[in-house]
């Protein structure tokens, strides 16, 4: 079986479980009622004792989805850091650091083209696309509430067809990386919403967005969590970029 398709533990103490999610996993139940393996299954068959753990989630049918230790999600297609709370105190804790933004969150993302800036901030309000309910958009005639989304980014490896970056989201918004590169010009490659019609090369041959590590100010001191380089990106390197820069 391929390891990738695997949930990894990558760091665990007594309060904190941290897991390398696959592209292609849920991390919990979706509300419109898609299965698969999620990270709530995983961590409910690994960690019984999490089951009461965090926030439960009511879907709109009125079903309760539990979400055991879940503090933040990564979408199903992006691989990557997902910390997990291993009690209800440092759940408390972990989310308050989330709401105040005091945890930093670095992403790596190969993307379409040769980005003009080596390095530059994203500040663009998102809402929900008028034309299709899976996207989100920064247009001016977005649907509902604009929010406010603001994405940094550095250009690690650059190239005629294709970029690899280090990106730094300060604000969590659904899809927020995917539509602020998109608004620049240069979407995330294998990007089924986002992409268009442009070509996936298929040494990736999935979302190419991996949430490579967080940042995290604890009690005991600051903690650096990371989720290893997927293959699939290193494939991509040595056939697109020649190196991929750590």
């Amino acid at each position: 079986m391929n390891q990738e398709s695997e949930i990894q533990t990558v760091y665990e103490d007594e309060n904190i479980l941290a897991i390398n999610k696959p592209s292609g996993v849920l991390v919990h139940a979706a509300a419109s009622g898609v299965g698969g393996k999620t990270v709530a299954d995983w961590v409910l068959a690994k960690y019984p004792g999490m089951k009461n753990v965090g926030e439960p989630m009511r879907s709109p049918r009125g079903d309760i989805v539990p979400r055991p230790g879940i503090v933040h999600r990564l979408d199903k297609d992006t691989s990557g850091i997902l910390v997990l709370a291993k009690n209800q105190e440092t759940f408390e804790l972990l989310k308050k650091l989330f709401t105040e933004r005091r945890i930093e969150k670095e992403y790596r993302a190969i993307v379409h083209g040769a980005l003009k800036e080596k390095e530059g901030v994203i500040d663009l309000p998102i809402a929900r696309s008028a034309k299709d309910f899976r996207r989100k958009s920064v247009h001016p005639r977005a649907r509902g509430r604009k929010r406010e989304a603001i994405t940094r980014y550095r250009v690690l490896v650059g190239g005629k067809d294709f970029s690899y970056l280090s990106v730094f989201p300060k604000t969590g918004r659904t899809h927020q990386i995917r539509v602020h590169l998109q608004a620049l010009q240069h979407p995330i490659v294998c990007d089924p919403i986002y992409a268009g019609k442009r070509l996936c090369p298929p040494e990736v041959g999935r979302l190419g967005l991996h949430a490579y590590a967080l940042t995290i100010p604890l009690p005991g001191g600051v903690i650096r969590l990371e989720a290893p380089i997927p293959d699939a990106f290193v494939r991509f390197s040595k056939a697109h970029i020649s190196k991929l820069s750590q």
